[in-house]
């Protein structure tokens, strides 16, 4: 109940959602004899602010704490017994309907599993992802993406398959009830960089040590990060990542999923 509660409520609290809301509800008004001018007010006011908001800058600044909290992982000649690729990169649905592989914006966390699975042959591959979508059908992800790393030269044997989970902590928790712990090894955890934070929380919450390997990037070098978005929706949807971000690790954080409220190297 709490999973779709909180689903829920982030829908209609999303920056592009709340600032659209918004306006909606200033025209409404605007049709209204008493609250014609407050009405004509938010409206003008909110339409400003979703301008504003989706061209500037504001959503890299927002980001970019989260996106170099961890940074890029560097080979060190050290054996790597696993890889965890959380998922998040693949449209479960949409592959299930279309009969091959239909990834998202997020696709880095697929494409460099499979370099990671060739640089460490030996390595196994744990693929965590559910069907985490209020929306979708259920479809889970892991399979999809298991069988497609199949067509590109993965043996099976490597790729062990977490499909229940629909949250970060659950990749975590049902992660950890197929890696024994007490074994030891190496196991990179890949997942988006802006992600990383709350993932690595979640991960060391439940006792499992892993080694982040952030990818899929959304911002520049700081000298960069004043450059202007081309699209009002390129700046929305960046603000709309790294808000639902923030509030995940201060959610994840007042319920006790992590015991940092942004976990560090």
């Amino acid at each position: 109940m709490f999973y779709y509660a909180s689903k829920f409520v982030w829908f209609f609290a999303t920056p592009s959602n709340l600032l659209i809301s918004l306006i909606l509800l200033g025209l409404v008004l605007a049709l209204t004899r008493r609250w014609r001018r407050i009405g004509l007010g938010l409206a003008l006011v909110t339409t400003l602010a979703t301008a504003g908001l989706g061209l500037l800058p504001i959503s890299s600044y927002i980001m970019m704490p989260l996106e170099e909290r961890f940074p890029p992982f560097r080979d060190d000649g050290k054996p790597v017994d696993g890889i965890i690729l959380l998922g998040g990169a693949v449209e479960a649905s949409e592959s299930a309907s279309r009969g091959r592989i239909v990834a998202n914006e997020s696709a880095e966390r697929l494409l460099d599993t499979i370099a990671l699975a060739h640089r460490y042959p030996d390595a196994r591959i744990l693929i965590s992802g559910g069907g985490g979508n209020v929306f979708g059908d259920g479809t889970a992800e892991a399979p999809i993406i298991a069988n497609f790393l199949k067509t590109v030269g993965i043996d099976p044997q490597r790729i062990i398959i977490e499909d229940r989970s629909r949250t970060t902590a659950e990749n975590a928790t049902f992660s950890r009830e197929l890696i024994d712990p007490e074994k030891g090894g190496r196991w990179l955890l890949v997942t988006s960089a802006w992600h990383m934070p709350r993932a690595m929380g979640a991960f060391r919450k439940v006792g499992l040590t892993v080694l982040p390997y952030p990818v899929d990037f959304r911002t520049s070098a700081r000298s960069e990060t004043q450059r202007l978005f081309a699209f009002i929706s390129d700046g929305l949807r960046r603000l709309d990542v790294a808000t639902k971000e923030w509030a995940g690790l201060i959610g994840y954080y007042a319920a006790g999923r992590t015991t940092e409220l942004l976990p560090a190297p």
